[in-house]
């Protein structure tokens, strides 16, 4: 909440520049470069996605979705890094599991996941978002296997296996005391043995969402999903009386989309759930498209698929990549809109004067 709340203004510094043709200044403030901040996940967004585009094999490719059951949402609050990582032990471990069965592929799929633990009321909703390949490599890395048009597996199937696997990974980690609950280390064992059955009495949700058309839209995708935060700037309403309303879709009802109010306290305490844990990585790569093997693999993939290998990335400095992604040229005047702009000072972190403590911090 710090980076954000000193994010581009005068506590991080910043550089002052005058344009060469019109003698106007512009004031520019440096970023936070925190990963939860809304503000700074632009350019970090599209030089992922960028580097991902050399990965991009000529097959389709499916979006799925893994969810957790809500009732293991105040688990989660206390062991976020278990909770976390099981989710993407168990929907990886599930997906492999089909791809290399015969009866489906038969091979090694392409998979990567994108954690979310929001819903659009900011409440918690633990998800994955996978994008996998359609289809998969040989064993013997020869052949490439295709899905069949516009179907992968069965998502029923994939849910029953999906919560086998993270219960079991989930008991395992109440046995090594790995849990804590409510602050303590250990939880009654009944009392744990009575939530694992009520959650493998329910039906979990795995989505597969129709295949993409083509790279393309697999990009698309990626720019969309990868870097999100809870809530963007753009869906804040206002903020008066110690009141914030900002705009939500209810998917429960027609997708309509509705203006909420919350209390400043409630808002910051549901932004906050969605901070993940130090290091933790939110965008994991699996099968072929693991780190420790990628570049191997998809060449053999792409031998299968008789498919040339992937233009170099290009080399440009960091205003030419703004200038092409996002359409700004960043040493353009935004007064006179014709001079150039040249950097005359740098100037150094200003300390906030320190004021009476906030109502929820005190």
């Amino acid at each position: 909440m710090r980076a954000i709340e000193t994010c581009r203004t005068a506590e991080l510094g910043g550089q002052l520049e005058q344009c060469e043709r019109c003698g106007a200044q512009v004031l520019r403030f440096h970023s936070c470069r925190n990963r939860h901040c809304p503000k700074c996940q632009t350019l970090a967004k599209e030089r992922w996605v960028q580097a991902r585009c050399a990965e991009l094999l000529p097959v389709p490719y499916f979006h799925l979705v893994f969810t957790l059951p809500h009732a293991l949402n105040p688990l989660a609050q206390g062991n976020p890094q278990t909770v976390y990582r099981l989710l993407f032990q168990a929907a990886a471990e599930t997906l492999q599991a089909f791809g290399r069965d015969p009866k489906w592929l038969g091979g090694a799929l392409g998979i990567t996941m994108v954690l979310h633990t929001w819903g659009q009321n900011l409440n918690q909703h633990l998800h994955v978002h996978c994008l996998v390949t359609g289809g998969a490599l040989s064993g013997d890395g020869e052949r490439w296997i295709a899905a069949k048009r516009g179907f992968l597996f069965p998502v029923r199937a994939l849910s029953k296996v999906f919560r086998s696997k993270y219960l079991d990974a989930l008991s395992q980690a109440f046995e090594r005391g790995e849990l804590r609950f409510a602050g303590q280390t250990l939880a009654p064992p009944k009392a744990f043995a009575l939530l694992l059955a009520k959650l493998r009495a329910e039906d979990w949700v795995v989505y597969s969402k129709r295949p993409f058309a083509g790279p393309e839209q697999v990009v698309a995708y990626l720019g969309r999903y990868t870097h999100r935060v809870a809530i963007s700037n753009e869906r804040l309403v206002s903020f008066q009386d110690g009141e914030v309303q900002f705009c939500w879709k209810d998917y429960a009802h027609g997708n309509k989309t509705k203006v909420m109010a919350l209390g400043a306290e409630e808002f910051i305490r549901r932004f906050l759930l969605h901070v993940l844990p130090k290091s933790f990585m939110r965008i994991r790569h699996f099968g072929l498209l693991a780190n420790r093997h990628r570049a191997e693999y998809l060449a053999h993939a792409r031998r299968a698929l008789d498919a040339p290998p992937p233009l170099p990335a290009p080399t440009e400095t960091a205003e030419a990549f703004l200038s092409r992604v996002m359409g700004l040229d960043a040493r353009l005047c935004p007064h006179c809109h014709q001079g150039r702009l040249r950097l005359i000072a740098c100037l150094p972190p200003t300390p906030k004067a320190t004021g009476p403590p906030l109502p929820w911090a005190a």
